[in-house]
Order: structure tokens, then sequence, then C-alpha cells
């Protein structure tokens, strides 16, 4: 235990003895981090500036990869004028491209970023000088903070003061966003642009008795209960063999267009030989193979690919044809003909057996469901949620261990003990920039593993969708960050030289404490640096999506199919970004009122993070399959209020420290508990008044919406008023209740808005009535081909109103059971010279092969090319028909 609490203690540079100089709390460290990040920032950030124009497939891919709606305005080719471009874009914009868990996200960076905005001012004006002309004689960074400060004092009731300021200005903003995020959420779930989608009236139901599964009729007969009955229900199948013959038949696909791609390069470059020496034209020799039972036999490879697809095609065929015959899994997904009964169904107690019908997920997006884990018991889910609970807890722990040792390797001491780094002794400087950067950057090196471990604990557990496999794991994540980050890596460099200076001087504990936790505030300096600039910087140049764009087309994307996947925006890992974001929260929040100098560096995180966020928000990240309605704020939410809470009980510590001061310090600490009070009230109040009305749609909104169709489709008025859609502000003044209403009081808003003279009733248009009008931005029949279903779910590409039973059944089904028995080849065969080759390969097909050569081509450097814009998946269906229409008039 000793040589891990040593190891441990090691993690982070800090004292060593009363007669050594601590390097880590010096103004040497400190400025060498900060001189080091800006400049490394300054330079990554000039880089994507001057590549910004010239690399769209990075840097804008949401400009010509997503569906038109979704596309954000060009930005000119100027060095920075992304900057003003992408600040002017309003936030009504931000929800329609981009979705509301993206405007959530950026809400909750922008009211960080102000909180801490206001929070720096106030404790340069207040706390600050008073740390200053302290009287404790610290030196450096130590002066600046409150360890410089007399314990007996009365000076300390200036902290006090600013702290508890800080803490009811900060409750008062997490219950005014709560607030304003119900009235977004409720908007949302009602807009027609989500209730239109098949999913959004459709529940995932695990652990169906075999009784009920095997009986559809008792299961409609269940779940017409509940309001508006229900329109279908699909029971899950079990197709493992059919599964093998689909991911066999793609694998047999993509080999065969990649060698037909690589034929038609052969062919180009002899045809162009040809006609430059006027000799005459020879195809080239055609790929062999071997057949797996004769292995002495050489087969053409076109031909033996296309048989295979073929026999693969026709089992496909055959099982679609025999669908009743396969096993019925314990699941079922269940479409209602009113949103509100799926909402309601998810809320209620379906079955009095144990476990039976208990996991209810409203919502369903097909693409999203993990299919494979569907068939899991629930005593095996419950018993795999123990173990994986377990092994992260364990996983925590051993994290610990495992990050001082490979810190401790690089830290300045440790390296100066051996010969080749003896150089390092006396050098302040370096001594300094060792310090201050490198055990920051191992740390941060080190944490970016972790997401993936998590990632498949949830898996492994049974976890139903991967939504709830990203928002379960923003807790563990946070959890873990919290504890090997903050409390064991930065915290506890104060909390073991208490420990160990103790042991011989028991009597000084509290002097220590006074002295020793403020002294971390400069490891927290260097982390939040490090973070600020390099990660933001990391996070805007996108170093290695800009290798990926340019080196897997060129070493792995050789055929159309391949280039254009490589083409499609990247997604966003929230589960990874938004717990790191806590976690700068917790840390700048903790030391507000301790080393306020933290503020300002945490403003700048939350400022640069929320104007880089914003660009690749609009024109890089792109999440089809993440849509939860903004699901992840709440989440947040709770893990802010962790911060104010471990802030709060720091603050106690603190003034318990200082207890022998009289009366004055037994106040303080009255004062400080009285704090921990107010916030579990608040906690307790957000709990009973706005969580329950956050998952599921209440049946009130329902009712109003009913009543009043408009109100679905008009941005909310978050002010809780009467609701009457005649005497709704208009659009432009509820955005700004909803952008300020959670920092200032709404009598100022709409004082300003009255000097503005913008304060006049919204006239409502009868006309909303129309059908066109009822649903802006809603996809009509004759544009549905147009859109790629590629880029977004099949289920959410065909809207609810004009979707037959039959393919909604299909879209519902695991993706096995939606695999046509038909193939599509998307390669460069459009000239002349291949028509005999297609035919060819369509004949051994024997008609489940069909080609697509529009779109693609081959260049005059014999290199293939793709277009980018397009529409794959049209050409795909229009062949499909065609070859239905052709088998259908064959058999006439």
């Amino acid at each position: 235990m000793d040589a891990v609490l040593n190891a441990t203690a090691g993690l982070i540079p800090s004292s060593d003895s009363d007669d050594t100089k601590d390097t880590s709390n010096s103004v040497v460290t400190f400025l060498a981090s900060l001189i080091i990040n800006i400049a490394v920032a300054l330079v990554i950030f000039v880089i994507f500036c001057i590549l910004r124009p010239r690399l769209r497939r990075v840097y804008a891919p949401r400009t010509y990869a997503v569906t038109k709606d979704k596309r954000p305005e060009p930005v000119s080719r100027g060095l920075f004028s992304w900057i003003p471009a992408v600040l002017r874009v309003p936030d009504t914009d931000i929800i329609q491209q981009s979705g509301l868990d993206t405007y959530m996200f950026l809400r909750s960076i922008r009211t960080m970023f102000i909180m801490f905005a206001v929070i720096s001012i106030a404790s340069a004006a207040s706390i600050l000088p008073v740390n200053v002309k302290g009287t404790m004689k610290l030196t450096g960074l130590n002066s600046l903070s409150m360890g410089n400060v007399d314990p007996r004092s009365n000076w300390l009731w200036v902290h006090i003061g600013f702290f508890a300021a800080i803490v009811w200005w900060s409750l008062w903003n997490i219950v005014g966003e709560l607030r304003i995020y119900t009235h977004l959420r409720m908007w949302w779930l009602t807009h027609p642009n989500t209730v239109s989608k098949a999913g959004a009236s459709t529940v995932l139901v695990s652990n169906v008795p075999k009784s009920l599964a095997n009986d559809e009729s008792r299961l409609r007969d269940l779940f017409s209960m509940f309001p508006g009955g229900i329109r279908q229900v699909f029971v899950n199948r079990m197709c493992k063999k059919l599964t093998r013959n689909v991911h066999t038949r793609d694998k047999l696909v993509k080999r065969l267009e990649k060698e037909l791609t690589k034929y038609a390069i052969k062919c180009k470059k002899l045809w162009s030989k040809s006609q430059d020496t006027n000799s005459p034209y020879r195809l080239p020799t055609r790929p062999t193979t071997r057949k797996s039972w004769n292995i002495f036999a050489k087969v053409d490879l076109f031909e033996h690919l296309a048989a295979e697809i073929a026999k693969c095609n026709r089992f496909i065929a055959k099982s679609a044809n025999n669908m009743d015959s396969m096993e019925r899994q314990s699941s079922a997904l269940v479409m209602f003909n009113q949103q509100v009964g799926a909402h309601m169904a998810a809320q209620t107690v379906l079955d009095y057996r144990p476990f039976s019908m208990g996991q209810v997920t409203a919502g369903v997006n097909p693409d999203d469901i993990i299919w494979s884990n569907l068939e899991i018991s629930p005593w095996s889910r419950r018993i795999r949620g123990y173990v994986t609970f377990a092994i992260t807890v364990g996983l925590t722990l051993l994290w610990t261990i495992i990050a001082a040792a490979l810190s401790s390797l690089v830290q300045v001491k440790s390296l100066a003990n051996f010969e080749a780094f003896k150089w390092l002794r006396g050098n302040s400087v370096v001594l300094g920039i060792f310090s201050g950067v490198v055990p920051s950057l191992v740390l941060a090196l080190l944490m970016s593993v972790l997401p993936y471990i998590l990632r498949l604990l949830l898996y492994i557990e049974g976890t139903t969708t991967r939504s709830q496999i990203k928002l379960r794991m923003l807790h563990r994540l946070f959890f873990f960050q919290t504890w090997n980050v903050y409390l064991v890596t930065i915290f506890s460099s104060s909390i073991f030289q208490i420990a160990v200076k103790s042991v011989s001087e028991p009597g000084k504990i509290v002097e220590l404490i006074q002295t020793q936790v403020p002294q971390s505030a400069t490891n927290i300096l260097t982390y939040v640096l490090l973070l600020a600039f390099i990660g933001a910087a990391k996070e805007i140049v996108q170093g290695v999506p800009l290798a990926l764009r340019y080196l897997v087309p060129k070493l792995f994307a050789k055929t159309p199919r391949m280039m254009l996947k490589a083409e499609q925006p990247q997604g966003f890992k929230w589960e990874a970004a938004i717990p790191t974001h806590s976690l700068i929260f917790l840390m700048g929040f903790s030391y507000s009122f301790i080393a306020p100098i933290v503020n300002w560096f945490v403003m700048v995180y939350f400022g640069l993070f929320y104007l880089i966020y914003r660009y690749q928000f609009l024109y890089v990240y792109n999440d089809s399959t993440w849509a939860t309605g903004g699901l992840s704020f709440p989440k947040s939410i709770k893990q802010i209020l962790v911060g104010i809470y471990i802030s709060e009980v720091y603050l106690l510590l603190m003034m318990v420290a200082k207890v022998h001061a009289g009366v004055n310090a037994i106040m303080r600490i009255v004062v400080a508990a009285g704090l921990i009070a107010v916030t579990v009230g608040a906690h307790l109040y957000i709990n009973e008044v706005y969580m329950p009305a956050i998952n599921h749609l209440p049946v009130k909104r329902a009712a109003d919406v009913e009543r009043t169709p408009a109100l679905a489709r008009e941005f909310p008025d978050v002010l809780d008023r009467s609701g009457d859609i005649e005497k709704m502000l208009p659009e432009s003044q509820r955005c700004a209740y909803a952008t300020f209403s959670s920092l200032v009081p709404a009598f100022v808003i709409k004082l300003v808005l009255r000097i503005t003279g913008s304060a006049k009733p919204n006239t409502v248009d009868n006309g909303w009535d129309n059908a066109e009008d009822a649903m802006p931005g809603f996809a009509h029949d004759d544009q549905l081909f147009g859109q790629r279903q590629t880029r977004l779910s099949m289920a959410d590409w065909q809207p609810l109103a004009t979707s037959s039973n039959a393919y909604l059944a299909r879209q519902f089904a695991s993706p096995e059971l939606r695999a046509r028995a038909v193939s599509n080849l998307w390669v460069p065969l459009g000239d002349v010279l291949f028509e005999d080759l297609r035919r060819e390969i369509e004949y051994h097909g024997q008609g489940t092969i069909m080609f697509i050569t529009q779109g693609t081509d081959i260049t005059k450097a014999f290199k293939v090319h793709a277009d980018t814009d397009f529409e794959l998946d049209r050409a795909e269906s229009s062949n499909r028909a065609e070859l239905y229409k052709r088998m259908h008039n064959n058999e006439t």
C-alpha cells in the first residue's frame, strides 16, 4: 500500500521537502506551460485557417455530403471569415440542421463560458485583491491564492460571500436551463418533423414472454389498451443462418466490385496504349481463382463470384418467403397510431412477473438497435450488469496505479536520477517545462484510451441501443475522470503531502491543510491549459481525420462505393466529450474561491471550445442515428451539480481547517454547511419538477397539440405563459427569451425588447391548416428518392403517413431480414468496351445482379473517380424496381 501511495503521490509534481524548492508551483512552471501551449495552439490554428478553404472533404463535408435541407451556408475563403460566419447562425438554424442534441450541447458549453466569465470578473474585483494583500507571505502563484490570507482574518468572509453568490447564481442558471430545455424537448417531440417519422410512435419491448411472442393477437390486445391503439406489431425473428448468408453475400459483392474496378483500369490502359500505337486492342487476361473443394481446378473469378452471389441471393429470397418459419425472439417492436400511446406504454408496468417486459424504449430507430443483444435473458443481463460495474470500479482503481507508474517515469526528479539526464539538475527553465507540460500530456493521452474500454463493457452488458450506450457512458466516464484525474492525480498531491508531514508533526495538520491544498492550483492550471489550447487546436485541425481522408481513399478505397463511404462526415464522440467538459467545470468551480486565476483559463477553455464546436457541428460532424432529443443535457446538468457539491465540501473542509480562529471561523463553517443544504434543496426541486417531464411526452402537451396543432410548429415560449397561439410573441423574441432568460431576469429582456421596439404580439396566419404549411421541412413524395438513405435511417427517410404496412414491417426488421435478394454493382463499366462483360456477369448472377455505371468513371490518369453528389440509393432503388418488374413480366 505504501508503494501505491508513493507512486500516486508522484503522479503530478509536488513539494519534496521544506528545504527544496517546489518547482511545480513556481511561476517558471506556469509561464513555461502557458507559452508552450499558446505557441503550439497558434501554429495549429493558423494551419487550420490556411487548409480550411482548400480541404473541403475534411473541414466542410456537410456542405455536400448531407441532404440539402441540412447543409449550412458556405463560408468564404478568407482566413478568419469562418469566425463571424458561425457566430451569426441563429439557434433555430442549428436545431434544424444539426438537431436538438447538438444545440443543447452547444448551449451547455455557452452557459459554462458565460458563468466563468462572470465568475472571473467578480473574483478579480473581490477575492483576488484580498489574496494579494494577504499576510502569509507566500510567493509565486501561491500569493494569488486563498492560502495567502491569515486564517484568523475577517477577510475570509469575502471568500465565503463570493462563493455563496456564485453557487446561488449557478443554481439559478441550472434551473433556468432545465426549464428552457423542457420546453424545447416538448417542442421537438411534437414537431411534425419528429412525429411524421415511424420511429417516433414505436417502442422496443424486451423480455416478452413466449406466450405473447408466439401469439401476436394477444400482444396486440395488450398494447391496444393505450390511447389510439396500435398500427403494427413486429416480433423479432431468430435468423442466424440468414445472417451468415447476408454477410457472406456482402463480402462477395465487395470483392467483385473491387476486382471489376481493377480489371476496368487494366482494360482502359491497354485501350489507351493501343490507340496511341495504332495496334489492335486485346482484352487483358481475366483473373482466376480456385474452388474450395478442388484446389487444382482454376475457374474464372468473375463467373465464380457472380454464381456465389446468386446462390446467396436465392437463399435470401427463399428466407423472405418463409419468414413465419423462423423462431420468434423474446423482443418486439410495437408501432402505435398516436405518439402519446408509445410514451405511455414506455412508462407503464406491463406485467406483474419479474423482469417480464420490464425494459421498454420509446422513439426507436432501427439502425440504432443492437440486434444481437435483444435475445439476452433478463437474468443474464442483470448479472452482466453487476459484473461490468464491478469491472468498471476495479478498472478505476487499477488505472490509478497504471497512471502513477507511467507518469512517474516523466517526473523531473526521476529522470534526473539517470546519468543521461543529469543535465536537468539545476536547470530551472527545463525543469519548469517538464513539470508543467509532460505529466499533463501523459495523463491526457492515457485517458483517451478509456472510452473504448467502457463502450465494450456496456455492449457486453447487453445494452439494447447504441444511444443508450453513449448516454450511460457519460456518468461512468465522468466518475472515472473525477476520481483518477481530479481527486487522485491533481488534488491528491496536497493530500499526500499533508499525510506524510502530519506523521512526524500531528499538531500541524490544520496548518498543512491551509497551506498545501491551495498549492494544487498550479496542477489544475497546467491541465486546463493543456486542454484549453492544445485540446481546442486538436479538435479544430482534425489531425487524424485529415490523414484518413486522404490516406484511406488512396490506400484502401479502391471502388466507387468505398470512395463515397470515405466522403461521409464523421460522427461526434459525445460520450467522451461531455464528461471531459464537466470535469473542467469541476476543476474551475472547486478552485474558483481558492485560486481565482484558474477562473480565467477555464473561461478561455469554454470560450474556445464553444467557437470551435459551432463550426464543427455546422460544417463537419454528422450523427444520423444520434437523435435523442437532447437527453445528454440532463446528464450534463447532474455532473455540474456534482461539481458544485464537491466544491462546497472543499470549502467546508477549508473552513474546518481554520476552526481555531475563533467564533468567526465557526460562523463560516455554518455558512459553508448551509450552502450544501441549499444545493440539496435545489437538487430535490429539480428532480421533482423537471426530470419526470424530460424522458417522455407529457399527456398535457399531447392534448394541447391535439387541440392547437400550430403549437407543435411554433418555437416555444419558455416563460410558462398561457400558450395562447394568437397572443404569442414573434419568433425572434421567443428565441431571445430562450437564449437569455436563464442568465438574466425576464423583465430585463422584456425591457430591452421594448426599447428596440420589437415587443409586438405575433399574428398567426390561418394558412397553417394547409398540409404543406403544417410540416415545414417535411419531404414530400417526389423528394423522397432524392434524399440519401446512407446519411440517415431508412425508417426516418420514409414518413409514416405515406408508408405501407409491408414497407414498415421490412424497415423495422433486423438488418438481415431487411436485406434484398438483389445485388447492385457500382463499378466504372459504362464504356462500350465492357458491354459483353456486364451481360456475362448478369447471366451468371441468374437475374440477381444488376450494374450501376453512372456517377463513376476512370480518369485520364487511370484512377477511379466517384461523384460525391451521385444519388446511389436512388439508382439502387430504381434497379430493384426494374428487376422486380422484369421478374413479374416473366412470370406472367
